[in-house]
């Protein structure tokens, strides 16, 4: 019985393993997608023609009143339901608050998954735009409050 429990915990740990293994893999697939503050803030400055879309959730949004600006707010299960939202033919950022870059990296994987292939995510999100001093404006326009919504 004894000799059952112990393989069972070691079996749990294999499996936990594996799949930290792959998250920390897709993390890694993921980056070769990130921009920093620094080089989005070039792209602004010369005048490129790129979308920045601030993907945060709504709480997140009433926290932070802030955006960059030139960015289009979009909540974020709209752009996940209405993927046109994003232009395909148009190089574009997405950025949320979140540390893990988790909503901006969600909203990246669902458009890669629908062949989107010239958009990117700010590493670091909004923290680090203004970590660098970067401006930012307030967001003043009304939005929902989307307390169904179960990611940060």
């Amino acid at each position: 019985m004894y000799l059952i429990a112990i393989c069972a915990v070691g079996l749990i740990f294999l499996i936990l393993g594996l799949f930290r293994m792959r998250q920390l893999r897709n993390r890694r697939e993921l980056e070769k997608y990130s921009i920093d503050a620094d080089e989005l803030h070039r792209l602004l400055e010369s005048k490129r023609d790129i979308v920045v879309l601030d993907v945060r959730q709504p709480l997140d949004l009433l926290a932070h009143s802030e955006i960059i600006p030139g960015a289009v707010r979009v909540p974020p299960k709209e752009v996940m339901e209405q993927a046109e939202l994003i232009p395909k033919d148009k190089d574009s950022v997405v950025y949320c608050t979140c540390v893990s870059e988790k909503t901006s990296r969600m909203v990246l994987q669902n458009a890669l998954r629908l062949q989107f292939s010239r958009i990117k995510f700010l590493k670091g999100g909004l923290a680090a735009w203004k970590e660098k001093g970067y401006p930012v404006e307030i967001y003043d326009k009304p939005f929902h409050l989307d307390t169904a919504s179960s990611h940060s």
